[in-house]
Parts: C-alpha cells; structure tokens; sequence
C-alpha cells in the first residue's frame, strides 16, 4: 500500500529522513496536492514523497472526474497527450519544474494541443511553434497540462456574450456554485485553478479578463503592465491592452508565475524594455511590506454592490491595522471619460491584429477577419446558437492602423488613462497604490440575456478600465466570502509597479486567508 501523506508533519519527517541518509518512497497524489502550493509541490518533489508524474496523473484523473464529469465544470478543453511524458522527465532546477500549468485556449503551443480562441473556425492542426509565454514556462520547468475554455475570441465576437462559452467547448461554470458564471474571458483558466485541476494557470487580459475571473473564483489574478509578458503567439484582440497573466491560489504562486513569464521576446517589439524590470517577484513577500505603504481608495468605482464594497471596507481596516496610510477618498481625474472609446479602439486594432496572427497560422484557412464572419455564418446552428457576431461586423467596418480617427483615441485614451489619470491620482497624495472593489458575487449564468455583470458605476467601464486603457498593472484577490461565493479587492498603480502590488496584496492575504476550496453547490438556497 502506498505512503499516504496529508500533514505537513509528514513531510517534514520525509525530510529529516532524507537528510539522516535514508530514502522514502513516492506515495499518491491525493486531493492536498491539488490545492499545494508551489513551494509545498517543490519540498515535496525534494523529499522523494511526491513525483511530477504522480501530480500530473492526479491532475488529469480530476480534470475526468471533476471537470468533464461529476460536477462539469467544463474548465478544461484538451489535456496535453505530452503531460506525462514531459512530467517523467521533469527537472530538478527552474522555479517551476514539475509544476502542472493549464494555459487558456488563445495562447499558441508548439506542439499535439490545438490553439483556437474557443472557436470552430480554428480546429484542425495546432500551432507550429509555441508562444512567448509557453516557451518561457517550458524554460522555467513548468508540465503545460492543457488548455482552458474561455469566452470565445476572449469576448471580442458580441456585446451580448455569456462569459465562459464557446462554440468548441460550450459553458465553463463557477466551481462554488455551479449555476454561477466564472466570468470571463480567462473563465477556464480561473474555474480550473480553484477547483483544484491544476496548480496555477495563464489567463490573457484586455480589460478584465483575467482580474474578472480571478475575483468571481476566488483567486489571485495578476494583470501585468503591457510590456512586461510577450503576446507573440497568443490570440489577440489589441496591442495597445493584451498581456497574460498568472492566475494562483496565493499571491507566492502568481508571483512565481509571473516571475517566470516575464522578460523581452523579440518577437513582440512592446516588451524592448522588459529584461530591465522582470525579476523574482517573490523578493517582494514581505510580512511587514504594508508597513508604511500609502494607498488610495478610489470611491468613484464603489457604491454599487453591497458585498463588494463590505470587502473593501474590510480590507481598509486590515490595512490600517498593519501599518498603511489609507487616503479616503482619491479620484482619478477623466474616469468617466475612459470608456467613450475604448471599444472603439480595440474593434480598429482587432482587425488588424487578428488578421496579423491568422498568417502566423498558415496550415489553416482562415487569413482575414472577414474569413471568420463567413464561417461563422455558415456554420451559424454551431457557433452562434446564443448570440451574434456584431462586435465582429463592427470590427471588419473600421479602417486601418493609418486612420486619423483611431490614432487620436488611442493617443487619448492612454493620456487621460495614464499620465492624466493613474499617475495624477498618484502624485496628488503621494500613493504606492491605488484600491477599489472588485466584482461582486459571480452573478448566475444566462445564455439567453448574456452576462449580468455588477462593477462600479456603469459610466465608468468597471473597476479593470483604467489599469486596461493605460497598458498599467493590476492584482485582484480574494477577502472574503459572501452567500458562498468569493469577493474581493482590486490594486492598481503606476507603469511597471509589479513588486509594489505584490508586496501589497501579500500583506493582505496574510491576514485574509480567503482562499476556500468550492463546494461544487448546484445553486444556493432561497430561504
């Protein structure tokens, strides 16, 4: 019978085992290992208690059970037929070999796995090399698991989408209560993470994409400054806001994971200045970083869910209580003016950008934008049983990258966001932060109506827009719980602020702890 280990006692005298010159023999993965963290995994990996191999087997036995079974999450669209093999030949060094990662279904793999943002159009033969991303994860040691559902084309194809869906993989739901939604568009990439199917996972952003999902799941969603992560290889819908993005149970795995990903591609011109601030976020998991930290409260993105704002009002109080200087309220200047044309930015970059992705694709037939309005058309009874393609037909009326129009927006929208907006709340009162709410309670799923989404005052595009627009860094994480679903908080700050963040919202979880593991509840009670 093999060793069953589920206390850190045990691990511990593994170890002493080990270090007395005797040997321990690798026991089963059980469900502790899927909720480990990183550093845990790694100790475990060390004593000989715990293999690559075991932990990618128990993953891939719970994505059957868990995911596509049981309570049908619908987190998880293919796993790696690799997984196994890569795990038995998994490394000692790297910060994170051996460590199981699910990657969202936008972000291109060279190798058996297919990359089709969700979509129809793009099934048939896989990428020919991988992503930015994959690579660095593969450097680092990482056992890509699979690929993650998403809102097809990271919710770039209706304004009346339902969050986590697609034509290839149908509804992704919230692992706690499973008639909620997971938000989107990174949905899999979070669902999967806190129902224990991975151990962390990438999630890409164009504007909440991954600090959304990651609120509604409980999780730690690190959104970082446009730049710092190659987007060579990954679906996109914007150059001027795409990044991904680590998606963890802790804020110690998401810095790890960031950590990892980050750098200089010269496939992606935007990350030139990368190499000169990625580093080991995990430097920055200081007890006492609150300690003096001057954060703002920015009120214009409260006032509008109760339970969001009660976890706001909880967090300020943790933050006093540890040292920081709460200013109470900051405004950022321009807010309401950010989303005028925000949309209207990406659909002019969406079509230029899709179409410069699809010809890094040539085994496929899709090349233009228009070529995915026709298939969607005809295989409509597929793809667009619940809603159109407008944002599509909007997309494929802009003009090109030269258009005056355009070039005005974008050039305004990152000034208001950014130097006028972000950066002035900053130096008003001297912050290292700025903080607001994030989502309330994941709100139910409707395939019919599309996403009933709560999130600050509706003129102002939602807690995500202003870090999105300026091409900033944002982290989300979780606080509390209300009615058994997770709430949270939102950082944000200046260019490149990556370590502040982190250091912020480690001092906060060491007082929150909030991670729980879901339930798997059908609904919630009425009474």
């Amino acid at each position: 019978m093999p060793h069953v280990w589920s206390k850190p006692a045990a691990l511990a005298a593994a170890v002493a085992l080990m270090l007395a010159g005797g040997t321990v023999a690798a026991r089963d993965a059980g469900e502790d290992d899927a909720f480990a963290s990183i550093a845990t995994i790694r100790q475990a990996y060390a004593s000989g208690v715990l293999t690559p191999e075991g932990l990618t087997r128990l993953f891939i036995e719970r994505i059957a059970t868990i995911d596509q079974a049981g309570p049908t999450i619908n987190s998880v669209l293919e796993t790696n037929p690799d997984a196994l093999a890569i795990a038995r030949k998994s490394g000692k060094t790297g910060p994170l070999a051996g460590i199981p990662i699910l990657l969202k279904d936008n972000i291109d793999t060279g190798d058996r796995m297919m990359t089709t943002a969700g979509s129809l159009a793009l099934v048939g033969k896989p990428a020919p090399r991988d992503s930015g991303v994959a690579a660095r994860l593969r450097k680092a040691g990482a056992v890509i698991l699979g690929k993650t559902n998403l809102s097809e084309w990271a919710n770039m194809r209706s304004n009346h989408a339902t969050s986590g869906w697609t034509g290839r993989g149908g509804l992704t739901v919230n692992p706690y209560v499973l008639d909620r939604n997971a938000c989107g568009s990174s949905a899999g990439s979070g669902a999967a993470v806190a129902a224990g199917l991975a151990t962390v996972a990438i999630g890409s952003e164009t504007d909440g994409s991954i600090i959304c999902p990651a609120a509604m799941t409980g999780l730690v969603g690190i959104k970082p400054t446009v730049g710092l992560v190659s987007r060579a290889g990954i679906i996109p819908i914007s150059h001027s806001q795409d990044t991904a993005g680590p998606m963890a149970r802790s804020v110690a795995d998401a810095a790890t994971v960031l950590g990892a990903i980050a750098g200089s591609d010269p496939r992606d011109p935007a990350t030139a200045e990368a190499d000169k601030h990625a580093t080991d976020y995990t430097k920055f998991l200081d007890p006492d970083a609150l300690r003096g930290k001057r954060i703002g409260v920015v009120r214009q993105l409260a006032g509008i869910e109760p339970n969001a704002d009660h976890a706001l009002e909880t967090t300020i109080t943790l933050l006093k209580a540890q040292g920081a200087t709460v200013i109470d309220p900051v405004e950022i200047p321009h807010l309401k003016e950010l989303s005028d044309n925000e949309l209207d930015v990406l659909l002019f970059e969406f079509k230029h950008d899709i179409q410069a992705y699809l010809a890094t694709r040539p085994d496929q037939p899709m090349k233009t934008l228009a070529d995915l309005i026709a298939f969607n058309q005809r295989e409509a009874a597929r793809e667009m049983p619940w809603f159109g393609q407008e944002l599509f037909l909007a997309a494929q009326a802009k003009g090109g990258m030269d258009d005056p129009k355009y070039i005005q927006m974008r050039d305004t929208n990152k000034r208001l966001a950014g130097p006028e907006g972000i950066d002035a709340a900053l130096a008003k009162d001297h912050l290292d932060a700025l903080l607001a709410p994030s989502w309330g309670p994941a709100f139910v799923n409707d395939l019919v109506l599309g996403d009933h989404v709560v999130s600050g005052d509706p003129t102002v595009g939602g807690v995500s827009a202003p870090a999105a627009i300026a091409g900033y860094p944002s982290i989300t994480l979780p606080v509390e719980f209300a009615h058994e679903l997770p709430v949270g908080v939102v950082f944000f700050g200046a260019k490149w602020s990556e370590p502040t963040l982190i250091a912020i919202a480690y001092g906060v979880e060491r007082k929150t702890n909030a991670f729980r593991r879901p339930k798997f509840l059908p609904t919630l009670p009425t009474k």
